[in-house]
């Protein structure tokens, strides 16, 4: 699949193991983030993610266990996945003793945002902490929505 977009992103071959993922962590929490997805497809181990967060990693991307091109097509589907459950997206900030914490190499700013996203649920109800996971929109509800989600 070449371009991803969000007429086909369901068919990539990634999209299930991020629904199972964002599934599993929504049960045990009411967000998820980058970082959460891949330490949950086991594309980032936990103990690096948190020497990364002490610091002791220069940038997230040297210790995340695929290719750079895999983790941007990560992204985008997570990305386009959390819009079709309305989730909110919220950017934070990662900082340790008051630097930022640096997820690529590059420093690219869009890129750097689509780490640090972290997508919420609106409301006071979990409804996958309730065993009631919400379905993904229906694609004929996703109207007003450019493939540059």
């Amino acid at each position: 699949m070449n371009k991803l977009t969000v007429d086909n992103y369901r068919q990539d071959k990634y999209y299930p193991k991020i629904v199972r993922a964002v599934d599993s962590i929504l049960c045990r929490k009411d967000y998820f983030s980058a970082i959460d997805i891949l330490i949950e497809i086991q594309l980032l181990d936990s103990k690096n993610a948190s020497d990364w967060r002490a610091g002791k990693i220069p940038f997230l991307e040297k210790v995340i266990m695929c290719n750079l091109s895999k983790v941007n097509r990560i992204l985008r589907i997570m990305r386009f996945h959390a819009w079709d459950l309305c989730l909110k997206p919220s950017t934070t900030d990662y900082k340790r003793k008051g630097k930022p914490l640096r997820f690529s190499k590059s420093g690219d700013r869009k890129l750097e945002q689509a780490y640090s996203t972290h997508y919420v649920i609106i409301g006071k109800r979990n409804p996958w902490k309730e065993g009631e996971p919400r379905q993904p929109k229906p694609p004929e509800a996703r109207s007003n929505r450019s493939d540059k989600a």
